[in-house]
């Protein structure tokens, strides 16, 4: 996740920055107004009883900016948030964590719409891969790809179980002209060149076939899936 900075905690601050805007009888940022907060962010929108609570545009001195609700002083309910580095969130928001459904637009071009659990990709939800446009779709658990899902390619897709980001155990590769070809994915232990004094060794993954079954028996198997979700792997250590 990009970071954004920080949201200064207004009622923390002995110097609460420059407001302009509506008041409530005791003096307290109430209604709607402009704030310029003591690190350098702005605030735009409604407060209530001194706190940001109901519609806001948040601009970090960072970069980033959040439009959408507040509860509190937190981003609560449907927001975006417009990321430094280009990427986008959009959806919904649980105690300043993004936590629902909401779809996330990457710098790269990839796209995860689906279900989030404080920060992390956790449910049903579908990625998309930009640059293959293949695309994952199935359940996900604590920000990896853990359980039954689909790759989609062009012209096949791959249904399995996945561990960890990678394909495990039985699967079935489907092609569009009609035929399946049943196998299992499983891990293989490669050592490295004997000349390597420390011996290491690696897995890799390695799909086992079958049998065939549809009108076309010849037909090759792409292990395209297997790659896609190594970069996935390698996208989502963070969570995202």
């Amino acid at each position: 996740m990009s970071d954004v900075g920080s949201e200064d905690p207004e009622e923390d601050q002995n110097y609460l920055g420059e407001y302009s805007g509506d008041r409530n009888e005791v003096g307290e940022r109430h209604g709607s107004g402009r704030a310029v907060l003591p690190g350098g962010d702005t605030y735009q929108g409604q407060y209530d009883s001194g706190r940001r609570c109901g519609q806001g545009t948040y601009r970090f001195k960072s970069g980033a900016c959040f439009i959408g609700d507040y509860y509190n002083n937190i981003k609560q309910g449907q927001g975006t948030l417009y990321y430094p580095d280009g990427s986008k969130y959009e959806g919904s928001w649980v105690e300043d964590l993004r936590q629902g459904h909401g779809i996330y637009t990457y710098p790269n071009g990839d796209k995860y719409d689906g279900a989030w659990l404080r920060d992390v990709r956790h449910g049903q939800g579908t990625y998309w891969y930009n640059d293959t446009g293949s695309s994952y779709r199935g359940a996900w658990n604590n920000g990896k790809i853990d359980a039954v899902g689909e790759i989609l390619h062009s012209n096949h897709h791959y249904k399995g179980s996945f561990l960890n980001n990678n394909p495990t155990g039985p699967g079935k590769y489907v092609f569009d002209i009609g035929c399946e070809q049943h196998g299992d994915y499983i891990l293989t232990e490669q050592t490295g060149p004997p000349e390597d004094d420390e011996g290491d060794s690696s897995s890799a993954l390695k799909w086992l076939p079958r049998d065939i079954t549809g009108p076309t028996m010849g037909t090759s198997v792409s292990t395209k899936p297997s790659s896609d979700l190594e970069k996935q792997a390698a996208s989502t250590e963070d969570g995202n």
